[in-house]
């Protein structure tokens, strides 16, 4: 059973895959609307969701997953203040530095409903995020076979989420590929090495 510290905290919530909830377009502009204008110094266009909860019909884990982008990762003094002030808990993960990311949660880390992931503009760095999104959007068939997948995962072990992470990471590749192959924008860049392993920013390090 693993647990992963942020910043010598821990979750304490469990992977649960919950059925779809109509309300999770509203949880997530509730805080948009509170996230844009405290992070409004350092960012570049809106606050996107993403993840599973911005796909209708698809179960999910019950955090909303939101995306925000900023020019330069140097250049973000006082991003935590301003997070901070409004109640949102910095939640530094694993390869955030490494990925030039930012990482915060609401109302806190163990038992969080939401969390903002802040990447730097290049969109090698997220563009596959809502190439995912939407893609899953419009064919649910294939937001059916992941949303299986996540329920198997998540029954398997409710708190390893490395071994959850990774048991998504072939199907998101796969369906990745065949995108990119029919010419769709990916920004698949920081996927995984000639070694098979994950580089910075890679599949099984984001959120989907």
């Amino acid at each position: 059973m693993t647990n992963e510290p942020h910043g010598g905290r821990r979750r304490q919530d469990p992977i649960e895959i919950i059925p779809y909830d109509s309300g999770w377009p509203a949880a997530f502009d509730r805080q948009r609307s509170r996230v844009e204008p405290a992070l409004r110094p350092w960012i570049v266009g809106p606050v996107e969701h993403i993840g599973s909860t911005s796909i209708p019909g698809m179960g999910a884990k019950p955090i909303i997953d939101m995306l925000a982008r900023v020019p330069d990762y140097r250049h973000t003094a006082g991003i935590v203040e301003a997070m901070s002030g409004i109640g949102w808990a910095h939640a530094p993960e694993p390869g955030d530095e490494r990925a030039r990311k930012w990482s915060f949660c609401f109302p806190d880390i163990g038992w969080r409903t939401h969390h903002v992931h802040i990447f730097e503009c290049d969109p090698d760095n997220w563009q596959s995020l809502l190439t995912f999104r939407d893609h899953m959007r419009t064919h649910p068939g294939d937001a059916a076979e992941y949303g299986r997948l996540k329920a198997l995962l998540a029954a398997a072990d409710a708190y390893d989420r490395p071994r959850y992470r990774a048991g998504k990471a072939p199907f998101i590749e796969d369906l990745l590929k065949r995108l990119e192959s029919s010419g769709k924008e990916t920004g698949r860049a920081g996927g995984r090495d000639n070694s098979g392993s994950s580089s910075a920013g890679g599949i099984s390090e984001r959120r989907w």
